[in-house]
């Protein structure tokens, strides 16, 4: 959103005010003092400057005993968000039958419309999952497969997918190809052309990670699209750590089949994500449920999961609000200067401080990996937390080993600073 258009976006809120049911005064409050400090300055200007960013921290209320750098999990949501949700529930324990299915069900329909602008897609190519493994696993699941044609992954594609393309192989007799690429990637071209002398006559499917959940390499989905599209290949992306992390459009992927979830960067309530589908591949995805055969060609049909609460779908939209009265390319900017903050310090403190992520402005976001040499990634992890309460995700890779480290706008300087110090600290004196 340019400068001028969410400056009078914001104004509008803030005259609003409680008028607003789906967003707080306070929330307001704090977004519009956000945009005062800002002014006119770009993105990258911004970045740094702890008043501006010290009026978004203060709208979520999240417990700084502990220091969470595993935002690449779940993520807490802004307060006003977490309202709009309690405030749905509420009103459908009141009467569930006809608050839940009459009333807020109808309203998930501004959901749809607010993703599909966000992504830059056909409102009636957006289903509302409630994760992104749901979503990935009706894509997965949905397309038609004959026993001896070949899927391709990764051997980085998340856990849970792999799992299903197993559970197929064991099922039905498809053939299962991983790549391995190398860790950090620093040319996506070497990517590319492992993944194109991968594919046989025989590939039907290549699924892959928009960016990895292990090192947070983002990955060149176009490219991949130009390479798979012309030889009749469907082509699923795990988009679950990409979505609202850094900006991106449908048509800028030109990918068919896109599934995320909306808790990690987006700042929704747990349990919400999107399956994005291009319309003339709807038809041909059967549902994980069973759909009436009216519905073959309705996106809805990918929503039949029975009796769910509305709360966590229909409190999406305020999430997008506040994520929109940021701005996309402010969030990025911030994101990768605390990722510098930390990662260049420690690079800077010790030669046995390895970086398995690439660093360049397009490579990688908030997700970044390091490891130290002499200190199994388990220990480092376990010390940090029981001593210092620093959350973290250690990963054991059969390549590659190290601790996954993901801060997020809420996350303060005063944190990373405390985690660069335990960490010297670590490198100095061991964590025995």
């Amino acid at each position: 959103m340019p400068i001028t258009s969410r400056r009078h976006f914001l104004a509008g809120l803030a005259g609003a005010g409680v008028a607003l049911p789906t967003f707080s005064e306070r929330a307001v409050a704090q977004l519009f003092r956000a945009e005062t400090v800002a002014g006119a300055r770009s993105a990258a200007e911004l970045a740094g400057d702890e008043e501006y960013w010290s009026h978004i921290q203060r709208a979520f209320d999240t417990d700084r005993t502990m220091i969470n750098l595993n935002n690449g999990g779940i993520s807490p949501t802004p307060s006003h968000v977490l309202e709009q949700m309690i405030r749905d529930l509420r009103f459908t324990n009141e009467l569930p039958v006809e608050h839940n299915w009459r009333i807020l069900e109808p309203r998930m329909e501004s959901t749809r419309r607010e993703l599909a602008k966000e992504f830059g897609c056909d409102t009636e190519e957006m289903a509302i999952t409630r994760n992104a493994s749901e979503a990935l696993e009706i894509a997965i699941l949905g397309l038609d497969l004959a026993r001896g044609d070949e899927v391709l992954i990764t051997n980085q594609n998340y856990g849970r997918m792999i799992t299903t393309w197993e559970q197929r192989v064991r099922r039905e007799g498809i053939v299962l190809n991983q790549i391995s690429f190398p860790v950090p990637l620093t040319d996506p071209k070497v990517f590319l052309r492992t993944l194109e002398a991968a594919i046989t006559p025989r590939t039907k499917v290549i699924e892959l990670t928009h960016i990895t959940n292990l090192t947070g390499q983002i990955l060149p989905i176009r490219e991949v699209m130009r390479i798979a599209r012309p030889r009749g290949i469907e082509v699923i992306v795990d988009g679950a750590h990409a979505f609202a992390h850094f900006p991106f459009t449908r048509d800028e992927l030109d990918c068919d089949y896109y599934g995320t979830s909306l808790h990690k960067w987006m700042h929704a309530p747990i349990g919400a994500g999107f399956l994005y589908v291009r319309k003339e591949k709807i038809a041909k995805l059967w549902p994980m449920m069973a759909a009436a055969k009216e519905r073959d060609d309705n996106i809805r049909k990918f929503e039949e999961i029975g009796t769910h609460p509305q709360a966590n779908f229909n409190a999406v939209s305020v999430a997008i609000t506040f994520h929109r009265g940021i701005g996309a390319e402010r969030k990025i900017a911030r994101l990768r200067y605390l990722r510098d903050r930390w990662a260049k310090a420690l690079l800077a403190e010790s030669p046995r401080v390895k970086v398995l992520t690439e660093l360049g402005p397009d490579k990688a976001g908030a997700i970044c990996m390091f490891g130290v040499e002499g200190i199994e990634p388990g220990k480092l992890g376990s010390w940090l937390l029981a001593n210092y309460k620093i959350v973290n995700t250690p990963i054991v890779h059969p390549e590659f080993s190290g601790i996954r480290i993901t801060p997020s706008i809420y996350t303060t300087i005063d944190e990373l600073d405390t985690f660069v110090g335990a960490v010297t600290k670590a490198i100095k004196v061991g964590v025995a």
